[in-house]
């Protein structure tokens, strides 16, 4: 496996370092910025918010990032990535970052797609609102939570096929954990949408499950028209910033190929 991080020039959504004097929140901020300059550019990639939020006083809109892709309809698969479901570690959202960064400069990656990615989710922790619930194994259906509670309605206005979630695990190699409705049909079911090649050369191991989600945004999928599925990927802590930044944005893109070939697959059988 190469445990060395990429050797590109740093980009728009760069790792933080130790001799920076921002903290840790201005980075981010500085980050965002940056971004939402370069997607202003892209006739693909569009910076806006769900919200805002409101806490003592303050609004809070929750940063997001979609994206359309070329040949794009109202019939495209639609897609949800998100991550920073808890403030302490923003490896995830630095990542999501580096992606969006990617779509922007290369769009051709998603075509017919229609992706939509929340890169921080525990914003009002970020914000430094004490809080003690894990965001992550939260319902949506039952949270009050503020943030989830937005991302249920988006969930129920939007429809997602699909959700990918970046996490953190404490193991040295990648989980890759694929979660679906026990009533959900896919139309080729003979044919991966995720294998392990999309996560070379890193190491993988894969965990799958089918049931009734109890947390999650699949915790909503009982209410909707269309039962979608959730691929959670958690990244070893012990990795560099640099290196989980590349190998989230070199998966994903993977990731996301692939799936438009299983679609494609589908609408012609």
């Amino acid at each position: 496996m190469n445990s060395h991080p990429s050797s590109r020039p740093a980009t728009v959504a760069r790792a933080l370092t130790p001799a920076s004097s921002l903290s840790l929140t201005a980075a981010l901020g500085e980050q965002f910025t940056a971004l939402y300059a370069l997607v202003q550019r892209s006739g693909h990639v569009f910076g806006s918010t769900l919200g805002p939020l409101f806490e003592q006083g303050r609004s809070h809109p929750l940063p997001r990032f979609v994206y359309f892709g070329p040949e794009t309809s109202d019939a495209s698969v639609r897609l949800a990535f998100l991550a920073g479901f808890d403030h302490r570690d923003l490896r995830g959202t630095l990542s999501l970052l580096h992606f969006v960064e990617g779509l922007a400069l290369k769009p051709d990656v998603g075509q017919r797609l229609n992706l939509t990615v929340f890169p921080i989710v525990d914003l009002l922790g970020l914000a430094g609102f004490a809080r003690d619930t894990r965001l992550a194994q939260e319902n949506w259906t039952r949270t009050e939570v503020p943030e989830l509670r937005l991302l249920e309605q988006d969930a129920r206005a939007n429809g997602y096929h699909g959700y990918v979630r970046l996490e953190t695990t404490t193991e040295d190699i990648v989980v890759a954990q694929l979660r679906s409705s026990p009533h959900v049909e896919h139309p080729t079911p003979a044919v991966e949408f995720v294998t392990s090649e999309d996560f070379e050369p890193f190491a993988v191991r894969w965990e799958s499950e089918v049931g009734e989600a109890t947390a999650g945004p699949l915790s909503v999928a009982a209410d909707l028209s269309f039962q979608p599925f959730e691929l959670t990927l958690r990244l070893p802590t012990a990795w560099t910033p640099e290196l989980h930044r590349e190998a989230a944005a070199s998966i994903l893109k993977k990731f996301i190929t692939r799936y438009r070939a299983f679609i494609a697959y589908g609408q012609h059988l």
